[in-house]
């Protein structure tokens, strides 16, 4: 089935409805971080230089410099693997962030994809790509850890399992920072065959500043390096890098990786109350759920009407229009859109 892989969640936004479409944790960076930013401009009628990203990046993660490469953003990040990337026989594991696959299809690369399923709990099976499993000719893999949009966290003796010769395993890491300790991340040492896209707008409130960053094999990083535009990072973009690399930054965003788990076990709670299951029990800022016991169509135009935003399932290969990826906001909120699921369970069976 075809689908619009280009459909992100703030798309399913309008306004007036609380949103739980979008997983940005802040609607604007914490003001320390503003002011970071905002020094920044100073700067702007210079070339950006991206030296102290790539210094911090390097140090936050324990890695030689040319093992890092910042971007513009995870989303340029895949568009260079897309074009510098050698590989025939790319395979993407879903469901996941649709940009990857997207930026394959524009640079004319045909993909094979390893559709997941609820009955396995949404869990990568490394043996799929061993020798004798379905994906074993894949020389190029993507995943996502923890994936968008069901919240599963691999572990990185999978992940790494997926290795071989002439084989590169990109693991898009957008949502790492807001699991306690990461715990699972390949964003260390022993990273050959390895690209790893890690994101700061989710946690930092910086969608519209574009900030992310690329640790990998140095051989790979290096052949994206070479496809990627001039001063593509912007000043203001390596300024915030380099703050939210900090030790500082780093503190807080695992305070605030606690606080999101609270936080979720409050909506998975609610959701239960209400009669609804999650896809898998989820690691990340969101969870991805099952809405088929309120009928077989789409509970996004019902939710709207009361009041609620959320992320369609449809546009991720593997699940289907009963499925919404909801945001974690705080308790309130939580109880909020439970309590309007339950009235819509009520309407629909009026109706």
């Amino acid at each position: 089935m075809s689908v619009d892989l280009h459909h992100h969640g703030d798309r399913d936004v309008s306004p007036g409805l609380v949103d739980l479409a979008v997983n940005v944790r802040l609607p604007a960076p914490p003001p320390w971080l503003a002011d970071v930013i905002a020094d920044s401009l100073r700067d702007l009628g210079r070339y950006p230089d991206p030296a102290p990203a790539v210094e911090a990046i390097a140090a936050r993660h324990g890695v030689p410099p040319e093992c890092v490469l910042p971007t513009a953003g995870g989303a340029e990040a895949f568009t260079l693997v897309a074009r510098a990337v050698r590989g025939e026989r790319p395979v993407v594991v879903h469901p996941q962030f649709t940009e990857p696959e997207a930026a394959l299809v524009t640079a004319g690369r045909g993909v094979g994809r390893c559709v997941l399923g609820r009955e396995d709990g949404f869990r990568l099976d490394p043996d799929a790509f061993g020798p004798h499993g379905e994906h074993a000719d894949a020389d190029l893999v993507v995943v996502g850890n923890p994936t968008n949009p069901t919240g599963v966290l691999h572990r990185a003796t999978d992940l790494r399992a997926l290795r071989r010769s002439g084989r590169v395993v990109v693991v898009d890491e957008a949502f790492m920072d807001a699991v306690p300790g990461e715990p699972e991340s390949l964003a260390g040492a022993d990273l050959e065959g390895l690209l790893v896209i890690r994101s700061l707008t989710k946690t930092w409130g910086l969608a519209g500043l574009r900030a992310g960053y690329v640790v990998g094999d140095p051989a790979v990083v290096e052949g994206l390096r070479a496809v990627q535009p001039p001063w593509s990072v912007s000043s203001p973009a390596v300024a915030a890098m380099v703050a939210c690399l900090s030790p500082r930054a780093v503190a807080e965003a695992e305070a605030a990786a606690l606080a999101y788990a609270v936080d979720r076990d409050v909506l998975v709670g609610e959701l239960a109350a209400a009669g609804l299951s999650t896809a898998a029990p989820s690691h990340a800022p969101f969870v991805l759920v099952d809405t088929s016991p309120l009928g077989g169509t789409s509970v996004r135009p019902d939710l709207a009407r009361l009041g609620f935003a959320v992320r369609r399932g449809e546009t991720f290969p593997g699940l289907g229009p009963t499925w919404v990826r909801l945001a974690v906001r705080d308790p309130e909120t939580s109880r909020a859109v439970a309590a309007a699921l339950t009235d819509l369970r009520r309407l629909r069976r009026v109706a």
